[in-house]
């Protein structure tokens, strides 16, 4: 995913001559050639991610179309208050980039995961939250986002997750991409969980039921017309988030049902991680293992759900 954005923020550039990079000293030899093409739109602003969000809300509100670049807890948690009063409340384009989001740095440690950005971020009003589900999603979503003209956090993954879509879709911020249509169940994945999604959506139908596969890269704001048909055509729908339970994709889609009535409202089923901060160093699948967020646990609990056992 990283690369992809960095590939996609260089060719951007090239007709947004105000688009500008700034990254809180990381990332530089992914920006080699962005920096070589533009050396005067760079600026390492060094382990200061409270003062990078502010020197791009100056840029923004001089003009500029600045993006932030830097691991999603760095970029996030620790100038939250910027974000807040520095972007958000002067309703400025500027793109927050955090990468490695979810559990993608597992092995570091609670210092490096984010299962909370998408929650907190969301919370913050004029805030559009992006997670693209792979490389496809990110070079497609970026451009939606760098032209938005609001506040963006645009959440990747690493590096060398798979590609899911085998063609470009329309990606369209705010936008739900439909990816399969089914009856019986409705995948609705975010961020670089889609990978998992799919492997879920590919056990069912060995299992003969009929399901759908929803990429919602868009958390705020969600897609009411696609989120309205959906809940009325399916029996169940599962949320799947490399993100808390607590405040992610599959709060937002009850607090969505909460406010919108839907009549033959399906089944809402949630997957993602648990309350609890990791005290023991593993790698993200061993992680997501323990979750139980992984496409075998969430077939064989949907199928369950689907035949009428107690989950």
């Amino acid at each position: 995913m990283r690369n992809a954005f960095a590939k996609e923020m260089t060719a951007l550039a090239e007709n947004n001559p105000d688009l500008v990079l700034l990254t809180g000293d990381m990332g530089n030899r992914l920006f080699d050639t962005f920096k070589q093409n533009y050396p005067d739109r760079f600026c390492n602003c060094g382990v200061a991610e409270a003062n990078m969000a502010s020197v791009a809300a100056g840029m923004a509100l001089s003009g500029l179309k600045p993006v932030t670049y830097s691991i999603a807890p760095f970029n996030t948690y620790r100038c939250l208050e910027q974000i807040k009063l520095d972007i958000c409340y002067h309703q400025l384009p500027v793109v927050v980039v955090g990468v490695g989001a979810g559990l993608s740095y597992a092995e570091l440690g609670p210092t490096h995961q984010s299962c909370e950005d998408i929650s907190i971020l969301r919370s913050l009003p004029d805030m559009t939250v992006v997670c693209p589900g792979d490389a496809v999603e990110v070079r497609l979503a970026l451009r939606d986002a760098v032209v938005l003209g609001k506040p963006v956090y645009f959440r990747l993954g690493k590096k060398n997750e798979p590609v899911v879509h085998k063609e470009d879709p329309v990606v369209k911020i705010g936008k739900a991409i439909m990816m399969n249509k089914g009856t019986d169940l409705c995948l609705i994945s975010t961020g670089n969980a889609l990978p998992i999604a799919a492997e879920t959506a590919a056990l069912l139908s060995r299992e003969g039921a009929s399901v759908s596969l929803v990429s919602m890269h868009t958390v705020k704001p969600l897609d009411d017309d696609a989120l309205t048909n959906i809940f009325k055509t399916h029996l169940i729908v599962a949320s799947i988030e490399e993100h808390s339970l607590i405040g992610g994709l599959g709060t937002a889609l009850e607090e969505w049902r909460s406010t919108f009535e839907v009549s033959q409202s399906a089944k809402l089923m949630k997957f993602g991680c648990e309350d609890r901060l990791l005290h023991l160093s593993f790698n993200q699948k061993n992680v997501r293992d323990q979750f139980g967020l992984n496409s075998e646990k969430i077939s064989a609990l949907l199928i369950d759900c689907l035949n009428g056992r107690e989950i």
